[in-house]
């Protein structure tokens, strides 16, 4: 997949859609926080990850829902949790305009790379190809699907230290 534009072109198209994906999921928790607990919105915040954004943001601020879009797996969290946290607009919109011009290089940049590479490789050595898609897929996998820590657990953010 390769976008036949200009790079300027395709990291503002990408900078859109994050905008609006990440303003979406913001608002979500701000619709959860008022009165959304009672929905299937709800059962969102008892999730470790939820959890674990809430407590950073609380405890850090608005750079957390920067650097959040240099994750993967974590800014959707972070950026409901600032909803649900009712982080005020004028302190969220600056930080997920940072974070989205950030992911927004990123991947018009060394995204659209690294398919082309895959691309190549498929074309020349399409087993190596498959290989090391299946890789990726293993190893995200595997960080998606770890066993998530307990209250018991020492690094459980929650967890009592005795």
């Amino acid at each position: 997949m390769a976008w036949e534009a200009p790079f300027p072109v395709v990291t503002a198209a990408l900078f859109v859609i994050v905008c609006l994906r990440a303003g979406a999921t913001y608002a979500l928790g701000r619709f959860a926080a008022s009165g959304g607990r009672r929905t299937r919105v709800g059962a969102i915040m008892e999730r470790p990850g939820f959890v674990r954004s809430a407590e950073r943001i609380h405890r850090v601020g608005a750079p957390v829902v920067a650097m959040s879009f240099l994750t993967i797996g974590v800014q959707t969290m972070v950026n409901f949790s600032a909803g649900f946290l009712r982080m005020p607009l004028w302190r969220y919109l600056p930080s997920m305009a940072i974070g989205a011009v950030m992911w927004a290089l990123v991947y018009a940049s060394v995204g659209f790379v690294g398919l082309k590479a895959l691309a190549l490789a498929w074309r020349q050595h399409p087993l190596l190809a498959v290989l090391l898609l299946a890789g990726f897929v293993g190893v995200m996998a595997a960080l998606m699907f770890r066993r998530p820590a307990t209250e018991t657990d020492p690094a459980h953010p929650r967890s009592v230290q005795q």
